[in-house]
Order: C-alpha cells, then structure tokens, then sequence
C-alpha cells in the first residue's frame, strides 16, 4: 500500500508540501473528508496553511484555515513506535497512577530483565526468557495496566499528547500524501478502550505494547543507554484505522468531529 523507502521526516515534509497554500477544493476526496471533520462544514475556496511542528511533540504538523489550528501526528509503515520516555519519568508517572511499591519493582525487574530494579545485573534475558521465567508478574502488571481509568490517561499521555505538551492531536494519519488513512482523537480513544481485555502476548496497554527500547543483550557500549528508555508500540495501527473506517462506511455515518 505504502512506499516505505522514504524517512518518517521526509514523509511530514511532503505533506506539508501537499496541504500549504491550497483551496480546501484543491485536495482529493480523501482530504476533503478529513478537513470537513475536523473544522466541520467549511467553504471550500478557503485557503490552508500548514507547516511541520517543530517543538518534540505528538504532532508533526499543523494544519492552520483561518485562525484554527489542528495538530496531526503522521505515521507510516508497520509496528509503530508511538511513545518513547525516560524508565524513571515513565516510573514517577506510574507512582502518579497510584501503582503499588511492589508493583513498580516487578515493573522494573521486568524493563531490565537482569535480576535487578536498576540495571546493574551482571546477566540479561531476552524478553521471550523473562516471560517464560515470569508470566505471574507479566499478569499482574498487564492488570494494573489495562485498568479502564487508567487506559484512558495513558493513551492521552502516550498517544494524544506526549510528556512534553498540552496540545493533544487531533487526528492520526497513517501512510502518504497519495496513499493515506486517518482516524480522530476520539477514535483513538475509542479504539483502545475496545482493545481492553483482548489477550495478547506480551505487557500493553490496552493495543499499545510496552517494551525497553533496547535490552542491549549483546553489552554493546553504543546502546547501553538505550536500555534507560520504555517504548510503546501500536503494532495494528492501520488494521484499527482501516475497521474503524469500515464501521462508519457500513452504518452510514460520517465521522464524528472532535468537539473538545
């Protein structure tokens, strides 16, 4: 579907290439769609502006009609890492949820996988090793983690707004200027608040898939600070955009527009 050969930066620059300064009726159907939903009805010989954001932040670009701003983060590929963070601020965020003590170490003994809660262990497992050794643990954390309330403020945190801003996006779009698909706020909520309680293999939250952002097993100097970071991955983004759109097609609705 996509052409994946491209950067995920060269991917934003050009659609910003393809939204600045065009009439809404200059785009294709498909980004009709998506600014009707997000400015709701609108004239069609008003004139867009966008740019990429440059600040660290969920959204990578801005589209600007008039004096609205709405904030897209852009996707591409497979296996999309949409959040990565510090172990010890993504740690002060669970202490902030009211996770146990207890659970927090078995977090962490899980996040290093060397026998300890810091990383000073002299031997590392695969996570495939660690589940193996530890599924009780893996359970007891995936129940904390897919909790309905706090499923809700981590994708907010993880998805729709990051650690670093106030600004949520509004919408995900997931591919190419010539070859894309979108879904809202509001759906991304409502995608992963279905996804609570579907087995899966592996520690998630609801369908994002938590894991080190480099166990660094072969002790490899370049990575070992890798191994102080969390990711978190949407592995079926396009599969839920793609449903989500069928859904609507099917019960012959439009999408529903943000409204906060």
């Amino acid at each position: 579907m996509q052409k994946n050969d491209i950067s995920g930066f060269e991917n934003e620059n050009q659609f910003v290439f393809y939204f600045d300064n065009k009439l809404i009726s200059e785009l294709d159907p498909i980004s009709q769609d998506l600014i009707n939903v997000l400015y709701g009805k609108i004239e069609f010989n008003q004139r867009i502006m966008c740019r990429l954001n440059l600040n660290k932040q969920k959204s990578d670009i801005i589209i600007a009609i008039g004096s609205q701003k709405k904030y897209i983060s852009i996707k591409k590929g497979y296996k999309n890492s949409v959040h990565t963070e510090n172990i010890w601020s993504f740690v002060r965020y669970l202490r902030s949820c009211n996770m146990s003590e207890r659970l927090i170490q078995k977090f962490l003994r899980f996040h290093f996988a060397d026998g300890t809660t810091d990383g000073t262990g002299k031997v590392r497992f695969s996570s495939k090793e660690y589940f193996l050794n530890y599924s009780g643990d893996i359970e007891e954390l995936n129940e904390f983690f897919n909790k309905n309330e706090f499923v809700k403020k981590s994708i907010y945190r993880l998805v729709l707004t990051g650690n670093n801003s106030r600004v949520p996006i509004d919408a995900i779009i997931w591919g190419t200027p010539t070859d894309y698909l979108w879904i809202t706020r509001d759906e991304v909520m409502n995608i992963c608040l279905k996804h609570i309680g579907i087995a899966k293999n592996g520690l998630v939250i609801s369908g994002l898939f938590y894991q080190p952002f480099n166990r660094n097993l072969n002790y490899n100097p370049k990575y070992e600070f890798a191994r102080n970071y969390v990711q978190f991955k949407w592995y079926h983004l396009s599969d839920d955009i793609i449903e989500t759109m069928q859904f609507y097609r099917e019960n012959g609705r439009t999408y529903q527009a943000n409204t906060g």
